[in-house]
C-alpha cells in the first residue's frame, strides 16, 4: 500500500472520529503540511465521501453524508441492518457498554444518504424486540447527536421541558450518556447553573451544536454512576415530603454528595431536602441518612406520619426491652 493511500486512510479515521478537524492539527497529526491534507481530502471525495471545508481561522474539514453509501465494504442492504440492529440495541439497552452502541450507530447513520435514512426509520419501527419494556420514545437522530457531542467534548445547546411542563434553555459540557432502567439519561456540566446536571434525553429539543470544544472535568465511573442513580429517583413518588434539616446548605451537599441534589437553603443555617418513596418505609430510610447529632423536622402527611410513628415506637420498645434469652444450644445426642 502506498505511502499516500496509508496517508489517506489515516486522515478518514480522523475525519470518522469527530465532528470537526481543523486543518492545521489534521496536518500536525498526520505530519504533512495543509497543502497535503486538502489534496488527500479531494482523493476520499473522488471516492465518494464527502467531507465539507470551511475556510478562515476557526476552519476545516468534517465528513458529511453522500450521495451513496462510501466504500465501507457494505451493501445497503447489510448498511441498513446494522443501522436497525444498533438502534434496536441502542433503544433497549440489549448490549453492555451503551455509549459504544449509540455512537457506532452515530457514525453509520453520519454517511447513509437520506434514502437509506428513510428505509432505517421505517423498518426500525416495526422491529420490537419481545419481552422488553420500553421506556419514554427518544429519538435516534438526538442519541446520535448528543453521543457525537460526547465523545467530541463539544458544547451544546438544547431546550428542555421539566416534569412540571416548564422548558428553559441550556448550554452544557456534555460528559456522559446512559440508560438507567426505562430511560435515557445525559450527565453534563450546565454552565448556567455552574453545577452538574441530569437530564432526561426523552425531554431534550433542538440541540445546537457550538463547536466550541472543552477539557472534561474529572468525574470517577463510580460518581457517573451515582449522578445517574439519583436521577433515576427524580420521579413523583406515592410518599413525598420535605425535611428541614438545622445544617447549612454546603454543610449538607458535603454530607450527602449528588444525594443533596433537590436541596435549598432556608436561611442561612437551615436546609430544606426533599425525600420520599413508594411507602413510608422508603422516605423512613432516606430520613435515616440525615447525619447523627442534625436536627429536623419533616412536613410528613397522614397516613403515612401515624404508619411510620407506630413503626417507630414499637422500635423503641424493642430497644428498651431485655433482650429475649439466649437461643437454647443443641446438645449431644
Amino acid at each position: 500500500m502506498s505511502d499516500t493511500t496509508t496517508r489517506a486512510l489515516a486522515l478518514l479515521n480522523l475525519l470518522q472520529t469527530h465532528r470537526h478537524w481543523p486543518g492545521s492539527e489534521l496536518a500536525g497529526r498526520l505530519g504533512v503540511t495543509e497543502r497535503t491534507v486538502r489534496r488527500d481530502v479531494e482523493r476520499l471525495r473522488e471516492l465518494g465521501y464527502r467531507i465539507e471545508s470551511t475556510p478562515g481561522v476557526a476552519g476545516g474539514y468534517r465528513l458529511e453524508a453522500g450521495s451513496a453509501v462510501p466504500p465501507l465494504l457494505l451493501t445497503d442492504e447489510e448498511a441498513v441492518a446494522m443501522a436497525i440492529g444498533l438502534r434496536v440495541a441502542a433503544s433497549q439497552r440489549l448490549v453492555s457498554g451503551p455509549e459504544t452502541t449509540v455512537t457506532a450507530l452515530a457514525k453509520l447513520e453520519q454517511v447513509l444518504p437520506a434514502p437509506l435514512r428513510r428505509r432505517v426509520e421505517a423498518l426500525a419501527e416495526t422491529v420490537q424486540p419481545a419481552g422488553l419494556n420500553a421506556g419514554a420514545a427518544v429519538s435516534s437522530d438526538v442519541l446520535g447527536e448528543l453521543a457525537l457531542a460526547t465523545r467530541d467534548h463539544e458544547r451544546v445547546r438544547f431546550t428542555y421541558t421539566a416534569a412540571s411542563g416548564e422548558r428553559t434553555r441550556r448550554r452544557v459540557e456534555p460528559h456522559a450518556l446512559a440508560p438507567a432502567e426505562r430511560h435515557w439519561y445525559l450527565l453534563c456540566w450546565d454552565l448556567g447553573k455552574d453545577d452538574w446536571r441530569t437530564f432526561r434525553v426523552d425531554r431534550l429539543a433542538d440541540i445546537e451544536h457550538t463547536t466550541v470544544l472543552f477539557t472534561p472535568k474529572p468525574l470517577t465511573p463510580e460518581e457517573v454512576e451515582d449522578f445517574i442513580l439519583v436521577a433515576r429517583s427524580w420521579v413523583r413518588q406515592a410518599i413525598e415530603a420535605d425535611a428541614v434539616l438545622t445544617l447549612p446548605l454546603a454543610e449538607m451537599k458535603g454530607h450527602f454528595g449528588q444525594w443533596g441534589q433537590g436541596a435549598e437553603a432556608e436561611d442561612d443555617t437551615h436546609t430544606r431536602w426533599p425525600v420520599g418513596g413508594s411507602d413510608f418505609r422508603e422516605t423512613m430510610y432516606g430520613l435515616s441518612w440525615i447525619p447523627a447529632g442534625v436536627e429536623y423536622s419533616t412536613d410528613l402527611a397522614e397516613p403515612a406520619r401515624a404508619e411510620l410513628r407506630e413503626v417507630l415506637s414499637r422500635m423503641l420498645r424493642a430497644l428498651d426491652a431485655p433482650p429475649p434469652p439466649p437461643r437454647p444450644t443443641a446438645t449431644a445426642g
